[in-house]
Formats: structure tokens, sequence, C-alpha cells
């Protein structure tokens, strides 16, 4: 598929409103515009956490997998592509197991940070948490096969995370406060 934008400064968003891929304008504030630009920001975040992790193969994959989420939310008549989001998860679920059976078990809850890597990997973490809570929101049944993914994923990045400390060698452990109770 070829792509070519010849204008990017087009002033059409200027009065608080964006067209959606069937030409429809919707204000920027739409929830179903909050959902895309969470999974804009979840992209814009890998893109950042691929300079600081090994798992360039895997991330690039979710970056193409994460925009053709925004190309299915944008066009809301669209099917949610099920099937293609099934296979997907079954892809993710297999990476987590991967990077999870080298790990430390998990004794106590993690804090998110340790490497940059790590940090990066939690970032993407809860922006994904949040893509979740967005789609949620929309409250439409073809986005079933989203809600399970972004689930998995959010799972891999926690996997990864441990991944980036040393196999969950050098995770920071939650210490409860003694003051709250």
């Amino acid at each position: 598929m070829s792509v070519r934008l010849d204008r990017i400064v087009t002033r059409g968003g200027d009065a608080g409103k964006t067209s959606l891929g069937d030409g429809r304008r919707v204000r920027k504030d739409d929830p179903l515009i909050q959902a895309m630009g969470s999974v804009d920001e979840l992209n814009a975040v890998l893109g950042l956490l691929r300079l600081h992790c090994s798992h360039h193969a895997t991330l690039a994959a979710i970056q193409n997998t994460l925009f053709d989420l925004g190309a299915v939310l944008c066009m809301p008549e669209r099917d949610g592509g099920e099937a293609f989001l099934q296979s997907e998860c079954v892809v993710l679920e297999e990476a987590v197991e991967m990077l999870r059976r080298d790990q430390a078990p998990l004794r106590s809850f993690i804090l998110p940070g340790g490497s940059v890597g790590a940090s990066w990997a939690h970032m993407a973490r809860v922006v994904a948490r949040r893509v979740e809570r967005d789609l949620v929101a929309l409250d439409e049944a073809r986005l079933g096969g989203m809600l399970r993914y972004m689930n998995r994923l959010s799972d891999y990045f926690f996997v990864l995370a441990r991944h980036e400390n040393d196999r969950g060698e050098t995770d920071i452990l939650w210490e409860p406060t003694q003051t709250l109770g």
C-alpha cells in the first residue's frame, strides 16, 4: 500500500474538529478521537522503547499492528479485524511465556523503573492500559479483539520490563509503608 501526503498543514482542525476516515467531522474531544490518540501515543512510546531494548523485531511488529488499530478506529463502519487480532494475541502470549520462563519468580509487587529499557517498557504498559480503558469507553462490540490484544500487550510490556531488569533480578520491589493502613 502506498500513501502519499502532499499537504501536512490543512487548517481543517483549527476549529476543534477532525475528519474520520469516512470523511465525517467530529470534535477532537470525541471518545473515538481520544482512543485513537492513545493508540498513537503508545506507538510513540514504543519508538522510544526500541532505542533501549533488544526486542526490535517484536516491537516493530507491534508498532505496525497499533497503526492498523488506529486505521480501524478511524473507520467506524469497518470490521475490527477479529481473526487477525486473535492470531496476534497468540503471538503475544507465546512471547510473554518465552520471556517469563527465564525470569526470577515474583515474590512482591514491583515498582516501575530499573534500567532505561525497563522504565520505557513500564511506560508502554501503562499507556496500553489507558488505550484499553479508552476502548472500553467506546462500548463497541466490533472492538472486542482490540480489547483482548491490548490486555495481552500490557502483559507483554510487564514481562519485557522484567526481562530488561536482568530477567527480574534487578526489579525494584515494592516496600509497603507502615503508615498506611
